[in-house]
């Protein structure tokens, strides 16, 4: 009984002597006086912290003796180190101010509403995606990249040359607007070698829009927007640099420079790429990945003028050599019948500009030029083209009073285009016809903050073509936020797209099928509604974000490729009917008091086209748009500075390509592409990282039917061949690449010059 007795008393004394050794320390975090949400206050070198509730306020338990380091930080203000001393403060509270950055360019966005507006304020919903988040998962070109962003989706169209488009919400590469520093200068016959090469450490951010943009960017935007944002040179770092390798013997290499003579202010980067080792891993005959040698080289000035008006200059080059096909093959069989390949030699210039004109008013006028050269070989098929399109805009951005924001402006738009293929032939085919497409256009829009608490923005856009006369693109967005956490968003706009035969598919290129033009293309349109609701939840040790999006998107006129018919044509034509593009996305974020960060996305769509065939309407899902598809990214910061992150992107069965009595399923099956990466930080600004790609080892089966007879010199054979298949490299859903580790280092080193 006495033993019980001391051992009980045993155990209240420690549990005494244990509260006497801690403390709670209670604090409020706030900035001009109101209260921020959601800081992380973590206390350095412990596993202690707290996330701040909806009134700014937090609380944490630390030891009762001893001086603390605390690190207060929040999206959109500058970090805060606080020394506490718990033996003398930890009954008062601590109140803990921090100072907006304004150029923190996360929150900052221009692409919705073409001028700068924080991102939660913006009536439009804009995503954004930072090289911190690239880093986690490193990719040669923003081609890749950009496929971690939930709903976007990097469509390679053809598993021999490996050249794709960009797939938002579903819908194809032409209905996607890509950008850089908001001009068009990735044109629609470049996307895939527009965002290949553009140098990583020049990216400052890239900002995604999701449906119709046209009331404001033209044709084209359809379905969606990228906006590519460079760096400010007089914000960028002096060096940077990364270099990493790939056990398949990759090589990629990413640096920039800035420099300064006087006023003007420049950033110079070069992008390198090289893969020149032939893989066949699934044994088909054919190369896995495409071989590839590629330099881009990007320079960009800013001049410092009076009362801070912009002034910037950039200029880019893109040099690259690709080739795919049977492993044999070398530049010496180009073009011919023996030994099949596709090679594609590009050379792209770009120039952009922006000039705040000297006067009281914000005016600002902005030009972009773009030369693409592609001469290229897919099996006996040449292809030869040239693309120039010069853009200019101006537009006057105006506050009146203190509640509108008005933007007036007009723009000019000239397309050259110029190839070897039917697009460019005249009516009756008998010579070559370079097209001249002038499309001018002005545009109005209205921000009216109705209240503290919404924003009613209107918009419309008049363009005039001369094929297919006026084009009217109106839009209505309207945001309310009752309180900091929760924000409600409605949108509808509308979109269309002049045509452009070579943009519809870059299966028409292989050497696989014909092109056949049954009709005069008419241009498409798109009704586009979205609803938006932005969540934040302030929890005790954590705080979690949620974004949810639903939209809908109805096309008519929507040029289509009939690929059944015959399996040796694609046949183009309007659609005799209707489009449909709807479904709900979510993100979703979660961040801990202890160093552990979780990003997460689901995308659930139904995308599909309804024809009407003699008063018989049929349906047509959508190839290549997976019904659920999703992302995540894991990231936990280990002592030493070792870091490591987990990321991946999956999509459910999309419908494929087949051939009629196709032995291939129609569907694709449930995959995951995952991605492992382990990093440590070094002293001086370097980095080292390492990880595997491609965890689970997920490759297609049978992406090129019949690779042995690549020229169809043997489908007329009834014992060997009784279904008429014919050679199809277009039966693509996942990268051909397996599971293959990588190492790279990466520099940064920042001063002001």
């Amino acid at each position: 009984m006495l033993r019980s007795m001391l051992t009980v008393c045993g155990l209240v004394l420690c549990m005494v002597l244990f509260a006497q050794q801690e403390q709670v320390l209670k604090g409020r975090v706030t900035a001009a006086a109101k209260p921020v949400s959601g800081a992380t206050v973590k206390a350095e070198r412990t596993r202690f912290g707290a996330v701040t509730d909806t009134a700014g306020y937090f609380s944490m338990v630390l030891p009762s003796k001893g001086n603390f380091i605390l690190k207060i930080s929040a999206v959109g203000y500058a970090t805060v180190m606080r020394q506490i001393n718990m033996q003398t403060t930890a009954d008062s509270i601590h109140t803990i101010e921090l100072q907006t950055v304004a150029a923190d360019l996360s929150e900052i966005v221009v692409t919705g509403t073409m001028k700068e507006v924080s991102r939660m304020q913006s009536p439009v919903p804009v995503e954004v995606i930072t090289p911190k988040l690239f880093r986690k998962n490193p990719a040669p070109s923003l081609f890749e990249a950009i496929g971690m962003v939930n709903g976007v989706k990097p469509q390679l169209n053809c598993n021999v040359c490996n050249t794709g488009d960009i797939h938002i919400n579903g819908m194809e590469g032409p209905y996607t607007m890509i950008l850089i520093d908001g001009m068009p200068i990735v044109s629609a016959l470049s996307t895939v070698y527009g965002l290949n090469g553009i140098p990583n450490s020049i990216v400052e951010r890239i900002e995604v829009v999701k449906g119709p943009g046209s009331s404001l960017y033209g044709s084209e935007a359809m379905g969606g927007i990228i906006n590519i944002i460079t760096k400010n040179p007089l914000k960028a770092p002096i060096v940077s640099a990364d270099v990493f390798a790939t056990s398949w013997q990759e090589y990629s290499a990413d640096a920039s420079a800035k420099f300064k003579t006087g006023k003007v202010t420049g950033l110079a980067g070069i992008n390198y790429f090289n893969y020149q080792h032939p893989a066949d891993r699934n044994k088909d005959g054919f190369t896995d990945l495409t071989l590839q040698d590629r330099m881009s080289v990007f320079n960009k000035w800013n001049v410092e003028r009076k009362d801070n008006r912009m002034a910037s200059l950039a200029l880019r080059y893109v040099w690259e050599n690709r080739w795919g096909g049977q492993m044999e093959w070398n530049r010496s069989w180009r073009g011919s019948d023996s030994i099949y390949g596709e090679s594609i030699y590009t050379n792209r210039w770009e120039l952009i500009g922006m000039y705040q004109l000297p006067v009281k008013e914000k005016i600002t006028a902005q030009f972009s030029y773009n030369r693409h050269q592609q001469d290229s070989w897919y099996g006996t098929i040449p292809y030869m083209a040239e693309q120039q399109v010069l853009f200019a805009q101006m537009f006057w951005d105006k506050q009146w009073g203190s509640r509108h924001n008005f933007l007036l402006g007009g723009s000019y738009r000239h397309t050259f285009y110029d190839d070897n293929t039917p697009a460019t032939a005249t009516a009756d085919g008998s010579k070559n016809a370079a097209t001249h497409t002038p499309l001018p256009g002005i545009f109005v829009q209205d921000e009216w903050m109705t209240g503290e608490k919404s924003t009613l923005l209107t918009g419309y856009r008049y363009d005039y073509n001369k094929h297919h006369g006026s084009v009217h693109s109106p839009r209505v967005a309207y945001k309310f936020s009752p309180n900091s956490q929760n924000t409600f968003r409605a949108s509808f706009g509308t979109g269309y797209r002049v045509v452009n035969l070579f943009t519809e598919d870059h299966a028409a290129l292989t050497g696989a099928r014909e092109v056949v033009i049954t009709a005069s293309l008419n241009p498409e349109r798109s009704y586009n509604g979205n609803l938006n609701y932005v969540l934040k939840i302030p929890m005790q040790n954590a705080f979690a974000g949620l974004d949810v999006t639903g939209f809908y998107s109805y096309f008519t006129n929507k040029i289509v490729g009939d690929f059944d018919t015959d399996p040796r044509r694609i046949i183009y034509d309007n659609l005799k009917g209707h489009a449909v593009s709807r479904g709900v996305a979510l993100n979703a974020e979660i961040t801990f008091a202890f160093p552990l960060k979780i990003l997460a996305g689901i995308t659930y769509m139904n995308v599909y086209s309804v024809e009407d065939r003699l008063n018989m309407p049929r349906k047509n899902i959508q190839l290549n748009a997976p019904e659920w598809s999703g992302n995540f990214v894991l990231s936990y910061t280990l002592p030493y500075q070792f870091g490591i992150d987990l990321t991946g992107k999956w999509d459910g069965p999309m419908r494929l390509p087949v051939l009629p009595n196709d032995y291939r399923p129609e569907y694709s099956p449930w995959f995951c592409i995952a991605n492992l990466q382990l990093t440590k930080k070094l002293s001086n600004g370097l980095e080292l990282y390492g990880g595997i790609k491609n965890l689970f080892n997920f490759v297609p089966e049978d992406p090129v039917m019949r690779s042995f007879d690549p020229f169809n010199k043997y489908i007329n054979d009834p014992v060997a061949n009784p279904y008429g298949y014919t050679f199809d490299p277009s039966y693509n859903y996942a990268p051909l690449q397996g599971i293959r580790g990588f190492l790279g280092i990466r520099y940064t080193l920042f001063k002001q010059v």
